[in-house]
């Protein structure tokens, strides 16, 4: 069924024409990375660097045209650019921002999400220590809360929300133009896991990661909410960057083990935060510890107290630990994480006291903001 709406939706692409070449963009070989699932359609377009910015038009034509297909529920397209030599470019559409500019940038002004009143980053400078757990259960624990909580997963290349949330299916358009989030536990979410079967690799460069991220906080729609929290694809590259500074973060929490060589990566994330203007909550220590759940003897499998450490030498603070535990493993991978699953264990004790932290410093962060907001007298 896929490939004869894949083969459908390249009919259609066929009529559409390269400004520049006058050539089919289909038989130029200008779509890339076609993806469909279930009605919904996302591809690129490549072009050249210098006409990225022109190429806007084409871009929308191309949504239009396969939006209006039969069977087609919500079409993504984005562009992508090459440099001489066969290096990802940037288009004015898709593109990345400057890494060498770093050191001036800053929070963009206002919020596209205007429902949202806050949004926080979950990140770590490496893949591999938890940090989609700490950000599901981060997420519930604000939830348990009081807070009307959203969860988008920007790990484009290894989403892993549709299965810890216990979410299967499809999100639906209701009016043609936005996804409705998908939900369960009173949590709003959102995953290109949702769009792609869960074996399918995202074979994407650069810029098409960083416009389907802004799509999805873009074109979804996320209701009112007192918290978005975004579970950060590990690292600092161009993912990173385009989260940081192109979303009016209002904080970030960082994730490490507590051995050396986590640190030394949850170092550079936190000082990315840091020089784009980003406030850092503070660091989880996650896999902190063992208890063995037949003898009850604690095992330090990765070291302890690195991270608290850390905080300490960095000037944020140790928002708290989080053992390596077999509950919190399973629970995760069946669907139900342990703060909605077992709220009364020590595990799920230890994630709600880092939601509570972290929700005080979200509302700390904005009433700072409506503080600094310039005010208007007229005599």
């Amino acid at each position: 069924m896929a490939e004869s709406i894949e083969k459908k939706v390249l009919d259609a692409l066929e009529g559409i024409k390269d400004p520049i070449s006058g050539e089919s963009i289909v038989s130029a070989g200008m779509i890339k990375g076609l993806q469909v699932k279930e009605g919904h359609v996302a591809f690129a377009i490549e072009v050249s660097a210098e006409d990225g910015p022109k190429m806007e038009p084409l871009r929308k034509e191309a949504e239009k045209i396969v939006h209006a297909l039969d069977g087609i529920l919500t079409a993504t397209v984005v562009l992508t650019a090459e440099k001489d030599g066969g290096t990802t470019s940037k288009s004015q559409q898709a593109g990345p921002p400057d890494p060498g500019n770093l050191g001036t940038a800053s929070q963009p002004v206002g919020n596209p999400l205007p429902g949202v009143k806050s949004i926080i980053a979950v990140a770590s400078g490496k893949g591999g220590v938890g940090k989609s757990t700490t950000a599901v259960n981060l997420a519930l624990g604000l939830v348990a809360g009081g807070k009307k909580v959203g969860l988008m997963d920007a790990d484009i290349y290894g989403p892993s929300m549709p299965r810890m949330m216990g979410i299967t299916g499809q999100p639906v358009s209701n009016d043609g133009k936005n996804l409705e989030a998908m939900e369960n536990y009173g949590l709003k979410v959102m995953s290109i896991g949702f769009l792609v079967e869960e074996d399918t690799p995202m074979i994407w460069r650069g810029p098409m990661v960083q416009s389907a991220l802004e799509q999805m906080m873009r074109d979804v729609n996320w209701g009112e909410l007192d918290v978005l929290v975004v579970d950060m694809p590990p690292g600092t590259g161009d993912a990173q960057l385009t989260m940081a500074q192109r979303v009016p973060l209002t904080g970030a929490v960082i994730v490490s083990t507590p051995q050396d060589i986590a640190l030394l990566d949850a170092r550079k994330g936190l000082n990315m935060f840091r020089k784009v203007d980003v406030p850092v909550f503070g660091i989880v220590e996650n896999m902190s510890y063992f208890t063995c759940p037949h003898c009850n003897e604690r095992s330090e499998i990765f070291a302890h107290g690195g991270a608290r450490a850390e905080a300490e030498r960095l000037g944020c603070d140790f928002l708290g630990e989080v053992p390596l535990a077999i509950d919190i493993r399973t629970t995760s991978d069946g669907g139900a994480p342990i703060v909605v699953s077992q709220p009364e264990s020590e595990h799920a004790s230890a994630y709600r006291i880092i939601s509570d932290q972290v929700a005080e410093k979200i509302d700390q962060a904005l009433l700072r903001q409506e503080k600094d907001a310039p005010r208007i007298v007229i005599q």
